[in-house]
């Protein structure tokens, strides 16, 4: 695996991450699970997708796919487990479809901190 496919892959992770962690945050309450409640989850969480959706309204790129095209050299082959990464994590839409996607995440995500608050 090339470093530009495992960078492809920990970006994928971190969008699992973010989609996840709101779905199961809302599961882990209904079912009553503790650890959704943790505070460090709950706060990196809300900063991750803060972070998206702040990039998103300035118009800024994700430095990780301004990386992963870096290392990419502009273009050229690209391995199994990339493509398929790829595939999933890429959509096209137009810019502002992702732009209300992502701030409407965060406006959930910041509103389920406060339904469902982190303990100690």
């Amino acid at each position: 695996m090339s470093a530009a496919d495992a960078l492809l892959v920990l970006h994928f992770a971190i969008v699992v991450y973010i989609v996840g962690g709101l779905i199961l945050t809302w599961v882990g309450a209904a079912l009553g699970w503790g650890w959704v409640r943790n505070r460090w989850f709950r706060y990196l969480h809300l900063g991750a997708i803060g972070f998206v959706a702040l990039e998103a309204l300035i118009g800024v790129t994700c430095p990780l796919t301004l990386w992963e095209d870096a290392l990419r050299g502009g273009g050229g082959a690209e391995s199994f487990v990339g493509r398929w990464v790829r595939h999933f994590l890429y959509y096209r839409a137009p810019e502002w479809v992702f732009t209300v996607l992502y701030v409407a995440w965060a406006a959930a995500t910041l509103a389920t901190l406060r339904l469902v608050p982190p303990r100690r």
